[in-house]
């Protein structure tokens, strides 16, 4: 797009994301980009092992593996979650264009805090739930230090509450991805192109 110079450029003036890795008011950078991606991936997978493991009959070494990946992958979220924090907040949020009412953004800053609770919360939840039944917390190869003592009722309240957010986090991830969506092909802004490339 012609800038007021004359040449090629950013419109109103905007700045090019010179580093790349590093959020510019337009777009995420390449370091947002990898994290939120990754992160999806994570998720998907944490999702898909503990779903998976049904399939298999209780004991059996491949329902085991599965949830042994359960907990591991869900301890990775628990380790990304404060980078992809550290990086939200030593840059820029980069706009959204056209700009969308104050209720839309509102609703999308609630759902992020929601998305950073679930990430959060739900795997320390796992890891209390392995501290409280009094088994060993693996991750890839170490194993974590227990929470708390063995305390078969803080276990099982822990259980209940990890299962029913889990639930809720699909509902979380899928409405994500709709609004995504939907800002890209009904509203026709770039909140979704923010996120699919780090070049301005």
């Amino acid at each position: 797009m012609p800038s007021e110079s004359g040449g090629t450029g950013p419109p109103s003036g905007l700045p090019r994301n010179q580093t790349g890795w590093r959020n510019s008011i337009r777009r995420y950078g390449s370091l947002s980009i990898g994290l939120h991606w990754l992160m999806l991936v994570l998720l998907a997978a944490v999702y898909a092992s503990i779903e998976l493991r049904e399939l298999f009959p209780k004991g059996s070494d491949p329902r085991e593996a599965l949830k042994h990946w359960h907990y591991m992958l869900g301890l990775s979220v628990l380790v990304l979650v404060w980078l992809r924090l550290a990086v939200h907040m030593i840059g820029p949020v980069p706009r959204i264009e056209p700009e969308p009412a104050a209720w839309q953004k509102l609703l999308a800053k609630l759902m992020h805090v929601a998305l950073y609770v679930l990430m959060i919360g739900m795997p320390l939840a796992g890891w209390l739930i392995l501290s409280a039944e009094g088994k060993p917390v693996p991750f890839f190869g170490l194993e974590l230090p227990a929470l708390v003592g063995e305390n078969k009722d803080l276990a099982k309240i822990a259980d209940e509450i990890h299962e029913t957010a889990g639930v809720v986090g699909y509902w979380l991830i899928g409405l994500h991805a709709a609004a995504a969506l939907f800002h890209h092909y009904v509203v026709r802004d770039d909140t979704l192109r923010r996120m699919l490339s780090f070049r301005d």
